[in-house]
């Protein structure tokens, strides 16, 4: 594999709490249960989100010539006139580059802070990211992340409300073919005030809702994976396979942790190649038919090494290793 000319992305200034934060980044048939390693292994664009804007035909080039055969989006947004575009993409465009390049999307993630948030619940831009997850061709709609803004102050209550939007949303998405997921990241761990949750919560309270399990998160969290897929068999389609930076494997949830801010827990996080790091993924890997696994998305918050370098690294490893 040749990379040509590198683009370096710098460890300095970048950290999964900005892409959080930033108002961008906030942001096929299959069959169940088993992965083709020649098809089926797809990247989270996030994880080149500095090479989209302006480059995207270049980054989107790689990106299949690596041999990812899928995408999952992010980071869109709405203009006065009701349209969605990507990094500033419109949707039918996006769509027509990503068939010119071999690509499909099955899988996008939409911020929906108004949606989710009590005394809100605005469905508008839910709506409106159901029509462009359609015109995309995608089949799952995946909210990132909770309302960032509230993640320390979180109650049981606040799980229940976006329990029953998620319902609210599935019913909606239906209409148009789509499925509603939710994609976990690490205060969903974190016991609230009954010790139950608020992951446990979503799930034992939503119906129609599937969930993209963010593997790193539920390791770096301490907790076992393969739990969920016992208690939860089938609820999980979707995988993010990215792996921990072997020198700093401390959880991230605990009694000390759990009084610290999240964009605090955040900064001190760090991150490797899929294989490379100290996650069992053979492990995890073995029970994809009791998750109900049928897409995986490998994803890196930060790369302190050439990006195409870093995903072709992370490609070779699931290909040759995991499927």
């Amino acid at each position: 594999m040749t990379y040509g000319r590198r683009t370096f992305i710098k460890k300095a200034g970048i950290g999964l709490g900005i892409a959080y934060l930033a108002p961008s980044l906030v942001a096929c048939s299959s069959r169940s249960g088993t992965i083709d390693k020649h098809r089926d292994i797809g990247i989270q664009l996030d994880t080149l989100r500095n090479l989209l804007d302006g480059q995207l035909d270049v980054t989107l080039g790689r990106i299949a010539e690596i041999g990812f055969s899928h995408v999952e989006t992010f980071g869109p947004k709405i203009d006065e006139a009701g349209k969605v575009s990507f990094w500033g993409v419109p949707t039918g465009d996006l769509g027509k580059r990503l068939r010119e390049h071999g690509l499909k999307t099955y899988s996008g993630h939409y911020n929906l802070t108004d949606f989710l948030t009590p005394g809100n619940g605005n469905d508008h831009e839910l709506r409106v990211f159901i029509e462009a997850a359609a015109e995309l061709g995608q089949r799952y709609l995946i909210v990132p992340a909770p309302p960032i803004s509230r993640v320390d102050q979180f109650q049981r209550s606040d799980y229940e409300f976006m329990a029953d939007q998620l319902n609210k949303g599935a019913e909606l998405a239906a209409g148009s073919g789509i499925k509603m997921g939710y994609h976990n990241n690490f205060w969903e761990f974190r016991p609230l005030e009954d010790g139950q949750r608020g992951f446990d919560i979503l799930l034992d309270n939503t119906t129609d809702t599937v969930f993209e399990l963010d593997l790193f998160w539920s390791e770096k969290s301490g907790i076992d994976s393969l739990e969920y897929f016992e208690n939860y068999p089938g609820r999980f389609p979707l995988w993010h396979v990215k792996d921990m930076d072997k020198s700093n494997t401390a959880p991230v949830v605990g009694p000390e942790e759990d009084r610290k801010p999240a964009m605090e827990i955040v900064k001190g996080i760090s991150y490797a190649e899929v294989g490379s790091g100290s996650i069992n993924f053979e492990r995890i890997f073995a029970r994809q038919e009791s998750a109900g696994l049928e897409h995986i998305f490998i994803e890196q918050d930060v790369i302190t090494i050439d990006p195409f370098e870093s995903i072709s690294k992370s490609y070779a490893y699931v290909s040759t290793e995991l499927l």
